[in-house]
């Protein structure tokens, strides 16, 4: 948040002064948040017997503030948030004053003066709304209970480093509430943090392995509007804290197990502030300036405090031993007290010594009091109890569910791990979240679907029941009925996404009963970008368990998801975890695509040399089936089809192109001319057109990037045509993209030539518009701006220029910078940062 100034306070108390509402909410905030001494000012300022010294009172109010607000970032969001509704109470007869030589274009600004040259772009037609600032961090339950001393220390921590970034690790047992105290004091301090809060669970503490830090660099870059995002962890880590540098941001790293996990996801802004939960100390935190905030189990008054918040004041009046009683028993663990009271609350007739009786070993469950190590006895105790009090069919759901290999569990999910019915799988859902084993996190924003999550304890007793009571058959068919959930469902958003892509076959264990939550491509997209890390731990989940055809059919499927959102981290993972699957397997059709999609993510990942070697083994694949293929039809052994020898033609000119492409983005023309001329032949041979025009297109690329534009031209005229015939608008865009960008360089002084190439761009920009490929429109505008620039025509190139960077906002901050730094350098004005 900015940080108040006297003068700002000034002007607000004189507002406040004669408007009593205002006046109040002022000395509600002050009374709250600043010391005694200055709220004792504020008290004087607001009596009627201030009189002559008013305005001497209130200048020496407003600078008490303004220095107290420096260091306490909790005081200064309340006042910046009490100046913003003073302030509109502000009278309607200011006018405002533009002054000097200001021009105000398109949109207005209303302010009070403004001085100086003002230029205001507004965002083009077509592209995406702004980016909206990240408010990732849940909610805080209701019935959060005390913890004033913790909040307390936590805001002295935030108060002693005002000039520098606060690293708070809060450190405690399983279930003492972590989490929850981190999300109460970070959403109290919202406002201080105009640049958003984010959040990330390291999963230090669940089933699966922790997150792994290039995971969860990917996903906050992504969120700060990094869309391409490096495959190198150091690489991940740097562009992170560049992207945060000077940013006020709050970041919440949940269940952390180590300080080398945190590290590289440590901001670089000098005003950010990091709050790290970890049930371990992570005292190697403490060389990064941590301060450690260790957290102790709730007293007993204060265990009954929360019981009776979550079952009723009346109910535990009634029977304060029993609650007592029940408050010993989860031995001051808030996960323990919520577990037992919302089975208290789900029996409104039952009486609370029931519950009390139940904790303390006469129901049958064991002594509770020994508690051991994380307070693990006291959760089991509890959650024991809630289990056997479950319906049979509502008990054998939470064991399955327990098996899931995913963090978060929608209807179709847990649908497949149980074998019910959506509608069954909605209703188990509920009765689990209404008992409180299942956390309800209400719908996705992304897909609109409802979520659901174990605690990681909870998830560990459901599994441990489940090897307790499920033979190992049932439990091993559970988890694979999801990871082929997760494979049916990428298929089918591969279908509808790059339908081109899909050659390979699917086969499944059991085909899914439930159908993906999506109909369309837009939605396909959505769900697969939501999905990423489920879909992730279903391909590792299969690689662990020897599964190795579903992991490479799981890599397959996920294409989609790889090319339009490129996380390279895990598109390279996925498909080394694929590749090494299809090896075990000996199939060689997946082993080549398994190549040639990985080699295509390391070439966009910019690890250029690598995606050749992986492009050259698929082409020695490819050929070695075309080969045996040949062999056995020219013998006369086996049925050798068609089909199969142009699968494996198509193979080997895949590789070829991929080679191509790899050998132009390293800057090596002439190799890549090479390639992409043995791979247009065997795709026009085998009747792929799509794909003989896209080598089309490339050969045009490297062409005009060599400075050969009339070479360029009969193959990009060619590939447009094509394109159109095959239906593929996108591509058949970028074509004329090239096309027209081919036509400025060869049209020289010829006027007439330049408006005709000019209006071939201009029509790749409108035809991008209809596809919604932002990005590429951007890309058009800056071809115009370039010859625009080689015409020695400025002006119009800082038109173009400006309209290439209004759409790259949306979508690329690299290209945003190298935009902004090609208009810095010509001494343009460049707008907002």
């Amino acid at each position: 948040m900015d940080q108040v100034t006297a003068p700002e306070l000034q002007a607000g108390l004189a507002l406040a002064a004669a408007r009593p509402a205002v006046a109040r909410a002022f000395l509600d905030t002050v009374r709250a948040r600043a010391d005694t001494a200055t709220a004792a000012l504020a008290d004087a300022w607001a009596s009627p017997r201030s009189g002559t010294d008013s305005e001497e009172l209130t200048r020496s109010l407003a600078v008490a503030l303004a220095e107290q607000a420096a260091h306490r970032p909790g005081l200064a969001g309340d006042l910046r948030a009490w100046l913003g509704a003073a302030l509109a109470c502000a009278p309607a007869d200011v006018a405002n004053a533009v002054g000097g030589d200001a021009r105000v274009h398109g949109t207005v600004v209303q302010a009070h003066g403004i001085h100086g040259g003002v230029h205001i772009h507004p965002a083009a037609p077509g592209t995406e709304r702004a980016r909206a600032v990240p408010r990732q961090i849940p909610a805080v339950p209701a019935h959060f209970t005390n913890r004033e001393r913790e909040l307390a220390a936590l805001d002295r921590t935030a108060a002693t480093s005002p000039d520098g970034p606060v690293l708070a690790v809060i450190s405690g047992p399983a279930g003492v509430g972590k989490t929850t105290l981190a999300r109460r004091w970070l959403l109290g301090l919202a406002d201080a943090f105009p640049d958003g809060q984010f959040y990330a669970d390291l999963r230090g503490h669940s089933d699966s392995d922790p997150a792994r830090p290039g995971e969860l660099l990917g996903q906050l870059l992504r969120a700060v509007g990094e869309d391409r995002v490096p495959a190198d962890l150091g690489e991940q880590s740097a562009l992170w804290r560049s992207a945060t540098a000077g940013a006020r941001i709050a970041l919440l790293l949940d269940n952390a197990v180590s300080a080398a996990q945190v590290r590289p996801l440590l901001p670089g802004g000098a005003r950010a502030l990091t709050a790290v939960t970890s049930r371990g100390r992570l005292s190697g935190l403490g060389m990064d300036g941590a301060a450690f905030h260790p957290l102790d189990v709730l007293a007993t008054h204060e265990a009954v405090e929360l019981l009776s918040r979550r079952i009723g004041a009346d109910r535990v009046s009634r029977e304060p031993e029993a609650a007592l009683s029940v408050a010993r028993a989860c031995a001051g663990l808030p996960l323990a007290v919520c577990v037992a009271a919302a089975r208290v609350a789900a029996r409104p007739r039952q009486p609370l010594a029931a519950m009390a009786g139940a904790l303390d070993g006469r129901g049958g469950g064991g002594a509770l009091d020994a508690l051991r190590v994380e307070g693990e006895y006291a959760v089991r105790g509890a959650l024991d109890t809630s289990y056997r009090l479950l319906p049979p069919e509502h008990a054998r759901g939470y064991r399955m569910l327990g098996l899931a290999p995913v963090q978060l569990l929608g209807v179709e999910v847990a649908a497949e791990a149980c074998a019910l019915r959506g509608d069954e799988a909605d209703r188990l859902l509920d009765e689990l979240a209404e008992v409180n084993l299942l956390e309800d996190l209400g719908p996705d924003p992304r897909t609109g679907t409802g979520r659901y999550r174990f605690h990681d304890l909870v998830k560990t007793h459901a599994a441990q029941l489940a090897a307790d009571h499920d033979g190992r058959a049932d439990a091993e068919a559970a988890v694979r009925r999801v990871v082929d959930f997760y494979l049916y469902a990428a298929t089918e958003a591969e279908s509808l996404l790059t339908p081109s892509h899909r050659i390979l076959p699917r086969r499944y264990a059991r085909h899914p009963a439930q159908r993906p939550p999506f109909t369309d491509a837009p939605g396909a997209l959505r769900w697969l970008d939501a999905e990423r890390t489920h879909l992730m731990a279903a391909l590792r989940t299969a690689a662990e368990r020897g599964w190795d055809e579903t992991a490479w059919m799981l890599a397959d499927a996920m294409f989609p998801l790889f090319l339009r959102l490129r996380p390279y981290d895990l598109w390279i993972e996925a498909h080394e975890i694929g590749l090494a699957a299809a090896r075990r397997a000996g199939d060689r059709a997946a082993e080549s695509q398994m190549l040639t999609s990985g080699g295509t993510g390391l070439r966009n990942a910019g690890r250029h040399d690598e995606a050749v070697a992986w492009f050259g083994q698929a082409l020695e694949v490819a050929r070695e089936r075309v080969a045996a293929l040949e062999s056995g039809r020219a013998q006369g052994t086996g049925s050798v089809g068609q089909e199969e020898r142009t699968a494996a033609r198509r193979a080997e000119a895949q590789a070829l192109h991929g080679l191509g492409q790899s050998h132009r983005l390293a800057g090596r023309l002439a190799e890549a001319t090479r390639y992409f001329r043995l791979a247009l032949p065997l795709r026009e041979a085998i009747g792929y057109r799509r794909g003989a025009a896209l080598t089309r297109i490339c050969l045009g690329d490297v062409a005009l990037a060599d400075g050969r534009p009339q070479e360029a031209l009969p193959q990009l005229a060619a590939a447009r045509a094509e394109l159109l015939a095959e239906d593929d608008p996108y591509d058949a865009a970028r074509a004329l993209a090239f096309l027209g960008q081919a036509a400025l360089r060869c049209a020289g002084d010829d006027a007439s030539a330049v408006e005709s190439a000019e209006a071939q761009l201009k029509q790749a920009v409108r035809e991008f518009e209809e596809t919604g490929s932002v990005h590429w429109q951007a890309r058009v505008l800056e071809m115009l701006g370039e010859a625009a620039e080689e015409r020695r025509e400025p002006e119009r190139a800082r038109r173009w220029y400006e309209q290439s960077l209004a759409r790259y906002a949306s979508v690329s901050a690299p290209d945003v910078r190298r935009i902004q730094e090609r208009l810095r350098g010509r001494g343009e004005a460049l707008g907002p940062e």
